[in-house]
């Protein structure tokens, strides 16, 4: 049987979205780039419309560009010895978005990725919405296309404190009752603001500003992975063999 929807995917939603989409395809995967203006209108195409059939939102989840770019360690790849110890981290504002790197940064702070799947044509795509707005960051909610987003909207809005317009109930879902800030925002301290722990003499738990040093383990570096740069340089020996 003949395919009624010929062509790729990228060729399929640029044939019908045109410059709606910012296309790119990194990896063997499809990245489509749109306005926030535009997210319900063409997301509800990319649900309905036979050629595309998005009936599933695997997941949605949001980015902090604060940083993008920027590195707390001296390396950018790992020898025997593993990488280099850890750096003393700042703590608070250790990174400043007046004095991102403007060669790699993105133009604008917050965004969210989206995740479909079309069972039907066994297709995915992934979604990349910008926030216009850095100090009040908002999108509009999809529970309206896809009622199973509603958690993750509460989780984007709990860690990253993007706020969807119309989701029917935006309220924190990981942090406990009163939680002060948005624990993935790349200004929130690593270690927290407040510790808890109980005191044998009050017979209580009590709530204190945090008493540990700050300092960064974990390394935060944009690098190529090894294993991919390896599986090309492969293909490209067998290319040119055969």
């Amino acid at each position: 049987m003949s395919d009624p929807h010929p062509g790729s995917l990228a060729e399929q939603l640029a044939a019908r979205f045109g410059d709606t989409l910012s296309l790119t395809a990194v990896r063997n995967e499809t990245i489509a780039e749109l306005a926030a203006a535009d997210l319900i209108a063409v997301t509800t195409a990319l649900r309905d419309e036979p050629v595309f059939r998005f009936s599933e939102l695997i997941d949605l989840c949001g980015i902090d560009y604060l940083s993008y770019g920027q590195t707390e360690w001296d390396t950018d790849t790992a020898g025997g010895d593993g990488f280099s110890r850890g750096v003393e981290g700042q703590a608070m504002g250790r990174f400043n978005w007046d004095e991102r790197p403007r060669a790699a940064s993105e133009p604008r702070r917050f965004a969210a990725v989206i995740q479909l799947l079309s069972i039907e044509h066994n297709r995915r795509l992934r979604l990349h919405v910008f926030c216009d707005d850095d100090t009040l960051p908002m999108l509009p909610s999809l529970t309206s296309v896809w009622a199973g987003v509603n958690w993750f909207e509460r989780e984007a809005f709990d860690l990253y404190g993007i706020i969807f317009d119309g989701h029917p109930d935006l309220r924190r879902i990981l942090t406990d009752y009163g939680f002060v800030g948005h624990p993935f925002r790349k200004d929130f301290p690593l270690i927290g603001n407040v510790e808890v722990r109980y005191d044998p003499e009050l017979k209580r738990v009590i709530y204190q500003p945090v008493s540990i040093e700050p300092r960064v383990l974990v390394p935060r570096t944009i690098r190529n992975d090894a294993d991919l740069l390896q599986a090309k340089a492969e293909a490209a020996d067998h290319w040119r063999e055969n």
